[in-house]
């Protein structure tokens, strides 16, 4: 096995040779603002988890390439993942799904236990749909594929950390025909109110105002906050303050998270999913 198998990775610029896009892949234009906020304290730092050494090289020179990311850690496996995060407590770490003994995915509950803040997108070669869902419920913020182009990679890791990656209506299609495969929308309605949950319960302590739900309709349809913007009529600003307020409401930590709980909470009409766009 040569080195561009075993790592999977392309580092080519030309993204890969199966076209296969990232499943969180709409970027939304220029992050000027929060990324210089975010460069007066210093770059992001990052953690790299992979049990292939040239895995972990090819993350490293990608990264190596834009100075907003800086790699401060470095680990071989699951277990040493672990205990390395709660060392180095990074910002944002690169996580293999695929490795021997504890893999990516119960080393991602296991960081997230001790360091709920930092940000976990998990790296894979191929987009497995069960292990993308694993992924977001033990709370990865997204998720890579190692065939992607450099600049890719790049945009969309700029984006996790800045708060700014949207869903993809692909990714958004997917969670739709994951959790809702036989149910009409006036039985989620139903196992809504009849069911209560974390985020449920929130949601009738601390309700979502209408402006905040024709928002989380857009999100899980799988809008850019651009798009959001011009659909309502409302600044990108504005977008952006409604969609923390929501996050902070229903105790969620991302996108994937919103649109899941809109389809599960019968908020969103099954008609009207992302596959019709």
């Amino acid at each position: 096995m040569n080195t561009n198998q075993q790592s999977g990775f392309d580092q080519s610029g030309s993204g890969g040779g199966n076209g296969q896009k990232p499943l969180n892949s709409d970027h939304e234009g220029t992050l000027d603002g929060k990324e210089a906020s975010v460069a007066s304290r210093g770059p992001v730092s990052v953690m790299l988890v992979d049990d292939h050494p040239h895995g972990r090289e090819g993350m490293r020179i990608i990264l190596s390439e834009d100075a907003f990311f800086q790699v401060t850690g470095e680990a071989s496996g699951g277990e040493e993942a672990v205990l390395l995060a709660e060392q180095l407590q990074p910002e944002l770490i690169l996580m293999d799904i695929r490795m021997p003994g504890i893999d990516g995915l119960e080393a991602t509950s296991r960081i997230k236990s001790i360091l709920p803040s930092v940000k976990i997108v998990m790296v894979t070669v191929s987009d497995d749909i069960a292990d993308l869902f694993e992924a977001i419920k033990r709370g990865a913020q997204g998720y890579l594929l190692k065939n992607l182009s450099p600049s890719a990679w790049l945009d969309y890791l700029r984006a996790v950390s800045l708060d700014e990656a949207p869903m993809s209506r692909e990714l958004a299609t997917r969670i739709l025909h994951e959790f809702l495969p036989n149910r009409s929308r006036e039985s989620r309605v139903a196992s809504a109110a009849s069911t209560p949950s974390r985020s449920s319960t929130s949601q009738s302590t601390t309700p979502l105002t209408e402006r905040e739900k024709e928002i989380l309709e857009r999100v899980a349809l799988g809008e850019p906050n651009r798009e959001v913007a011009h659909t309502l009529g409302i600044s990108e600003h504005t977008v952006k303050n409604h969609l923390k307020n929501i996050l902070q409401k229903l105790h969620l930590d991302n996108r994937v998270q919103l649109t899941r709980y809109a389809f599960e909470h019968g908020l969103m009409d099954r008609n009207r999913g992302p596959e019709s766009f």
